[in-house]
């Protein structure tokens, strides 16, 4: 996990991170992997930050 913070870190100097994994289908997994979503993200990229990891993607944010 940390090799991919420091690239990360190295080629696009995000101010945070949020990291996700669902786990089972009505989480919303739909392949049966293990996968963890390690999302940048940047002072100002969404004006409400409530809903954490849902607020990036602007259209799933509401609920």
């Amino acid at each position: 996990m940390y090799k991919c913070k420091n690239m990360l870190d190295d080629k696009y100097s995000p101010d945070a991170y949020n990291i996700g994994i669902n786990c089972r289908e009505h989480a919303g997994q739909t392949v049966m992997h293990l996968h963890i979503h390690i999302i940048t993200r940047y002072k100002g990229d969404i004006d409400n930050l409530t809903g954490g990891v849902r607020g990036v993607i602007s259209n799933k944010r509401i609920y």
